[in-house]
């Protein structure tokens, strides 16, 4: 199932070459997800109807947020396997079938003279929506059909609209993610939390423990510049006078 979709980055890596642009080496946030797995069908829970990232993997904090410029070019979600009884169930309570999407989003900067406002985020990219039934129990790899462009300091997660079953519990309380839930609703599983209006500011202001959001985020950071540009010769001119002709 992942082998396409690598086809695919590697594709995209070697047109970067023809195209004259020094290719970078291939990364990836959240390469931890198969020390977990995920709740289904036993102990069966899902998410729904909201966007999360991971805020915290066991010592590492912050593990999805961007370090460096770049092209986010694909990502894996690692699913568990609802019975026929669960995928009902959640189908009706979520209105649909498991759907999932990358978010990027840029932390809302402090406006001068106003008091910061922790944890907002505005909507700057999201990929293509992603059916997930026929993938239940596997790690499908989705390889985006246009790169989305990532900066130091985004941070990249997930937006269900539906619900999904990538999702890992009753771990460690150093496994915590952080939704766009109504903070102060933040136990309300059915509302409809989801941000997916490009330009939107949502504050994450929901945190949950001992569970984890199971995907990871495949990324092609620019390549650093290891020699000067040449300068640029400038020319100046002189001046010139004519006389007029008596």
């Amino acid at each position: 199932m992942r082998k396409k979709p690598l086809v695919a980055i590697t594709t995209f890596v070697l047109t970067l070459a023809v195209a004259g642009i020094a290719p970078a080496r291939v990364a990836e946030l959240g390469t931890t997800v198969d020390q977990q797995t995920a709740a289904c069908p036993q102990d069966c829970q899902a998410i729904g109807q909201v966007s999360g990232f991971q805020i915290q993997v066991g010592t590492r904090k912050l593990p999805y947020r961007l370090r460096s410029f770049g092209k986010v070019v694909a990502f894996t979600i690692k699913l568990g396997t609802p019975n026929a009884d669960q995928l009902t169930f959640f189908n009706k309570l979520f209105g649909g079938p498991p759907q999932v999407e990358l978010t990027v989003l840029k932390p809302v900067p402090k406006v001068k003279g106003q008091p910061a406002t922790p944890n907002k985020y505005t909507l700057v990219a999201n990929s293509p929506l992603f059916d997930v039934s026929q993938y239940f129990g596997s790690e499908p790899t989705f390889a985006l059909p246009r790169p989305l462009t990532i900066k130091p300091g985004y941070v990249v997660g997930i937006t269900v609209p539906t619900w999904i079953p990538a999702f890992a519990v009753n771990l460690g309380d150093d496994m915590i993610w952080r939704s766009s839930r109504d903070p102060k609703s933040c136990d309300d599983v059915r509302q409809n939390a989801a941000q997916t209006v490009h330009g939107s500011n949502r504050t994450y202001g929901c945190v949950y423990k001992t569970a984890r959001l199971l995907y990871t985020v495949t990324y092609i950071p620019d390549p650093k510049p290891t020699s000067q540009a040449p300068k640029k010769k400038t020319t100046t001119t002189t001046p010139t006078t004519t006389t007029p002709k008596k």
